[in-house]
């Protein structure tokens, strides 16, 4: 706060007789033209203000004329971190050194050399292969151990970004022909990786003076040696802010007295994610997922198709003993989990000697040799000194439904005898599809006050801002189930994100008073004022007067820029291996915009041509082409579980 009130206070720092004689313009622009000086492009404005505020040095006022030095962080530090490569005769960075001040007192304390060769350097790691090739590569990935030391962590391509190849492999002389740039990408991996573990380190300026890059910074925060303080914490839990915010507001006499008050009611718009999906459930059970013997019987006999047979009773030739005549009883427990996948449950064949019945559940099904449907003794003599075989072929269904049932073979045997009863059944084990649209949407879709900002359909951009974009995604084939049950399905859409707007009254308030700025819109010109007010009593009254704007000085059409480019060969590194083994020219060019000189010359950096010339250079048409490009190439590569 201190270094920006004394930076408006400079600006205004103009004496009074030179107010007087210079009109509002002139005092404008010769603000303009002194802040613009010392803050006019990113260096200038990391000399002047970040890299000496950072570092506690003096900072001067806009117009010079007054100087002080700023209290910004806890520690200063000029040498935060101290990185020196040494590149070998194979292109590679064979040493690097890094040195550190981990307690910001301007003194380096730990220092390490590499382990291993850097052959491509990335965003957030780099990539060591054989020197001089690029076989047998290893990505390494920046990290911090348990004391707070860089490390190298040996990971997988596709966790590192922004890769390219260094060494001799892809061209010559790559490290000292792109020397700034190699030490900036290989520090800044560096920096990220001890920003990333303590958020109070701030960095204020990268300074390079040969093969050595140095990093200037501070601690940006509050004094204290614990890294997960209130003000970085919700780096790493960005939810917790908002239930954080709630919680002091509530206790806050400040923010009662606001939110209570007409301004802090009324209209309040709110943000509400949704979403609309296509569930796709595969049902598949095998035979011994549906029915199954869970007590009695002798045998369970499976079939061919989904078939099979439940045995039960003695049927080896007079292997029961009736004693003259004895009741014998077979019980079997079949228990049913799926009823809607049986096909068919029948009872196709028994046997009995003498006498026999079948019940499911206690419930008489089928009976002979004769009419002996109780439970008492036979109608008929006991010994009938013969087996009686019945092919029924009952359909038992209606009595298995989902549950345990009880089949019940109840013989009466004379002297000697045997029973059987036999159970047969079908089952469907097909993959069966459920398919329907789970619609979480239609709520705020009903409410007038709601209107749709976002929606996304699997993955391509629908509707951004409230405004259709024209996009429509392509039908997709899906690939569910797994091996014993699979379906490839090929739908329109399986998912759709939309976010919706929506206006809530947080208290009933007359709405404003809008009709005045409308009489004024409609009725006045560019040299008449039109004006219309309504008095305490209801009474109207309008009026008119001449208006004019002031005179504006003559301004250019833009401000001047030039293009250029610059050589340089295509070193990206992929999993698949270097960019440029796969183009048939392995070069390209960098593109650059400057700002021109109030001369109108073109700044061009070193190695650069002039493409255009200064002007009003409008290439806004070929940045949309390139980044509907790259928006597309993304929107093909998103990832599905269907199969290609």
């Amino acid at each position: 706060m201190k270094l920006a009130a004394a930076l408006l206070v400079g600006m205004g720092l103009l004496s009074p007789a030179m107010a007087a004689a210079q009109t509002m313009d002139d005092r404008a622009r010769a603000a303009a033209n002194s802040a613009s000086s010392r803050t006019g492009d990113s260096d200038t404005l990391l000399h002047n203000y970040v890299t000496p505020g950072m570092s506690g040095q003096s900072v001067a006022t806009v117009d010079g004329t007054k100087s002080f030095t700023p209290t910004l962080a806890c520690q200063k530090t000029a040498n935060l971190l101290e990185v020196l490569v040494q590149p070998s005769v194979t292109g590679d960075i064979g040493v690097v050194r890094i040195a550190r001040d981990t307690d910001l007192d301007g003194t380096f304390d730990r220092s390490m050399t590499l382990p291993v060769p850097v052959s491509g350097i990335c965003a957030n790691g780099l990539i060591s292969c054989d020197p001089g090739t690029w076989q047998q590569c290893r990505p390494f990935r920046w990290d911090l151990d348990a004391s707070s030391n860089l490390k190298l962590t040996e990971v997988s391509m596709p966790d590192l970004a922004g890769c390219y190849c260094i060494n001799a492999s892809c061209g010559s002389n790559l490290v000292f022909g792109n020397l700034d740039l190699v030490l900036k990408d290989l520090g800044g991996g560096m920096v990220g990786a001890l920003t990333s573990a303590d958020p109070r380190i701030g960095v204020a300026q990268a300074r390079i003076n040969g093969p050595v890059i140095d990093y200037v910074g501070a601690q940006t925060t509050a004094c204290t040696g614990n890294p997960a303080i209130g003000q970085t914490a919700y780096r790493s839990n960005p939810a917790a802010i908002q239930g954080d915010a709630a919680a002091l507001a509530a206790t806050d006499p400040v923010f009662q007295a606001v939110a209570a008050s007409p301004a802090g009611s009324g209209k309040a718009q709110q943000l509400r994610n949704c979403t609309v999906t296509r569930e796709v459930t595969l049902d598949h059970a095998t035979l011994d997922e549906v029915i199954w013997r869970t007590s009695g019987g002798y045998a369970t006999v499976h079939g061919p198709a989904g078939s099979t047979d439940f045995l039960m009773g003695s049927p080896s030739d007079n292997s029961l003993s009736g004693g003259g005549c004895g009741f014998i009883d077979f019980r079997m427990t079949l228990h049913v989990e799926h009823p809607e996948r049986l096909t068919s449950v029948t009872l196709p064949t028994f046997f009995a000697d003498d006498w026999g019945q079948v019940r499911v559940d206690g419930k008489l099904i089928v009976y002979g040799p004769g009419d002996w449907s109780t439970l008492t003794y036979p109608p008929g003599a006991c010994e009938t000194n013969q087996t009686h075989y019945f092919w029924p072929n009952t359909d038992l269904k209606p009595w298995l439904t989902k549950g345990d049932h009880e089949i019940w073979l109840h013989v009466a045997v004379g002297d000697k005898g045997e029973a059987f009863a036999q159970v047969h059944a079908e089952v469907d084990t097909t993959c069966r599809t459920n398919e329907q649209i789970v619609d979480l949407c239609s709520g705020y879709a009903a409410v007038n006050t709601c209107h749709m900002s976002t929606e996304q359909v699997d993955g391509v951009e629908t509707f951004h801002n409230g405004i259709a974009t024209g996009l429509k995604p392509l039908p997709q084939t899906r690939l569910f189930g797994d091996a014993s049950c699979s379906l490839q399905l090929s739908r329109d859409f399986f998912e759709r994100d939309r976010t919706y707007t929506c206006l809530t009254d947080t208290i009933a308030l007359a709405e404003p008073d809008l009709s005045r700025g409308a009489y004024i819109i409609d009725h006045s010109t560019e040299t008449l004022l039109a004006d219309r007010r309504v008095a305490s009593d209801g009474s109207v009254t309008t009026s008119s007067s001449a208006f004019a704007m002031p005179q504006q000085p003559a301004a250019s059409a833009c401000e001047a820029i030039c293009k250029t480019r610059a050589p340089k060969a295509n070193t990206a590194a992929t999993p698949d291996g270097v960019v440029a083994a796969r183009q048939n020219t392995p070069s390209g060019y960098d593109t650059f915009y400057h700002t021109c000189s109030a001369a109108n010359v073109c700044p061009a950096g070193p190695g650069e041509e002039i493409v255009s010339a200064c002007g009003c250079l409008d290439d806004f048409p070929e940045a949309v082409v390139m980044m509907q490009t790259v928006r597309l190439a993304g929107s093909d590569m998103t990832c599905t579980s269907a199969s290609r």
